[in-house]
């Protein structure tokens, strides 16, 4: 798993891991560090001037909120948020009281929460994204005549590995980000999938594999799937018939 190991013993992978007897590692190909007070200042970025945010992720989400509160920004009541999808709206509980709030979700793409956002096209949106980011939502945003700002509120970090082996042990590899796909790259040039099978989450990983060559044999979110955990134990109980005969 290209993620940080999730500690919590409920999760769903530790969960995965017992019902299938898998030996599963959690090696983050990334590292986020959020920008400082000071970095975000020279966006010259008001955020109060914005009446909506659009999180993408609950990445963002704890970034935004990081930051206000180092700048002691009060978020107004009224702000409204827009998430990619129900799951990173839920998370946005944490910091906000979620009853009490607009909020609205699109259902796994981008593409569908700008069906949304075009309902609300009054609003003035801040997207607060990390460095690098995909072009897909600033393309969307501007396509469609929808006033925003893009805010850089953290950075994704490649980390380094040691050797090659640290991947060729694995039977299956996942990828939550395209981030993860560059990190791959820089740290294993020559590495070759063979028989190694790759799942990606969200359809921007899933494009950065495929530009890269690899071949994708296990996607989330799915119309059967809208987790990666539930793609994986559809992919290993069909594994597992077909191998069991």
């Amino acid at each position: 798993m290209s993620q940080p190991d999730p500690q919590n013993p409920k999760s769903p992978y530790h969960e995965l891991a017992k019902k299938y007897n898998l030996k599963v590692d959690f090696k983050p190909f990334v590292q986020i560090e959020g920008v400082t007070a000071k970095d975000f200042r020279q966006q010259k970025i008001n955020i109060l001037d914005h009446t909506a945010i659009i999180f993408s992720c609950k990445t963002a989400i704890d970034h935004f909120f990081r930051i206000c509160n180092e700048l002691r920004i009060a978020v107004p009541d009224t702000m409204k948020y827009f998430c990619i999808t129900e799951n990173v709206a839920f998370y946005l509980q944490k910091y906000i009281v979620y009853r009490k709030r607009k909020i609205f979700h699109g259902k796994s793409k981008f593409q569908d929460l700008i069906d949304v956002i075009i309902k609300h096209k009054d609003e003035n949106y801040l997207v607060p994204l990390p460095e690098p980011h995909n072009s897909e939502i600033p393309e969307l945003l501007k396509k469609n005549n929808i006033k925003h700002t893009i805010g850089i509120f953290y950075k994704t970090i490649s980390n380094h590995f040691e050797s090659i082996n640290d991947l060729l042990d694995y039977d299956i590899i996942v990828f939550y980000s395209p981030s993860s796909i560059k990190s791959l790259r820089e740290n294993f040039p020559d590495f070759v999938q063979g028989n190694i099978k790759i799942a990606a989450f969200g359809p921007n990983t899933v494009m950065a594999l495929e530009q890269e060559g690899f071949r994708v044999d296990i996607q989330a979110p799915n119309p059967k799937s809208p987790s990666m955990t539930m793609a994986l134990d559809e992919y290993l109980k069909e594994y597992n018939k077909n191998h069991n005969k």
